[in-house]
């Protein structure tokens, strides 16, 4: 029987780097134009925090973690393989990604995404993520929608 593994890393892992090689790929078709204004902001160089999802021991999926301020992580690289969508895969992830903030005593997690995902809108609603005023560069981006979730308990 298969069984979903999540491995905590960070992204210096080669998994996670394919997987994030294949986001962005997807993006770029989704983003078209606007995909290099969105790119600047989701480099993988100094993420610490990543989670990459096995299924057979083959990489499947990720999310990634970085400190926003003292009080939030920002939630990035959120990836399913097609092949593995409608399992709640990117469920299982995001809820490990906000266990983990929660344990380093983060307060919430934020988020954006574009309106050209909406699969990914409906995951974040879903599990509980509100929508905010868009934050920092994705301020006055209509393309933008950014989202926060509370995981103190």
């Amino acid at each position: 029987m298969s069984a979903l593994v999540l491995k905590r890393t960070d992204s210096r892992n080669p998994d996670f780097m394919a997987l994030v090689a294949l986001l962005d790929a997807d993006l770029a078709e989704r983003d078209g134009e606007d995909n290099k204004f969105y790119a600047q902001y989701n480099g993988i160089d100094a993420l610490k925090h990543a989670v990459v999802a096995y299924w057979d021991g083959n990489a499947i999926a990720c999310g990634a973690l970085k400190p926003f301020d003292l009080k939030a992580m920002e939630v990035k690289r959120m990836y399913v393989m097609p092949a593995f969508r409608g399992k709640a895969i990117a469920t299982r992830i995001l809820m490990e990604l906000e266990n983990w903030a929660q344990e380093l005593h983060f307060e919430h997690c934020v988020l954006e995404t574009g309106k050209r995902q909406p699969e990914a809108i409906a995951l974040y609603q879903k599990n509980g993520y509100m929508i905010i005023p868009n934050y920092g560069p994705y301020q006055g981006i209509d393309n933008s929608v950014c989202f926060q979730k509370n995981v103190s308990f």
